[in-house]
């Protein structure tokens, strides 16, 4: 991917091994995704620094759907017609369930409740200045070197 940036800067780093980039608040240790800048989470603390923090690459899937419509701007069709994809909540180790769409080629039916998938980074759509990236979550089979 020549040119290829965020979609979302500052929310996940790219290269062979991309992660969420989220906050941990310095007085409780509260993790946040997306990042944090004014406030902690934790209704029980009044901390207003953070650090940033990697998230972890891979997690479980908590629930999951497919957009069979296609959703209002500011999302950006790949084509014409509209093509649905996969969403799929994902739980990761730090306790924090995130939203994201699946891999490319993955759809409800590579997916269940509990099954591990991993974060990649695809092209979301192309402009005049390149690549536009983002990440999804791609179910870990045999295939890509993990257990199914």
């Amino acid at each position: 991917m020549s040119n290829a940036t965020p979609a979302v800067d500052g929310w996940f780093t790219t290269g062979p091994e991309p992660a969420l980039i989220g906050t941990s608040c310095r007085s409780c240790g509260t993790i946040s995704f997306p990042r944090e800048t004014t406030f902690c989470k934790n209704p029980a603390c009044a901390g207003e620094e953070f650090d940033d923090v990697e998230l972890s690459r891979r997690g479980t899937v908590w629930s999951y759907t497919d957009a069979q419509y296609q959703p209002p701007a500011p999302y950006i069709a790949v084509g014409d017609p509209y093509v649905p994809f996969a969403l799929a909540a994902v739980e990761l180790p730090e306790g924090l369930v995130v939203l994201g769409q699946v891999a490319d080629g993955y759809g409800v039916a590579d997916l269940k409740v509990g099954s591990d998938v991993e974060l990649v980074v695809e092209t979301l759509y192309t402009d005049e200045t390149g690549d536009r990236t983002v990440w999804r979550w791609k179910p870990v089979t045999a295939q890509n070197g993990a257990p199914a």
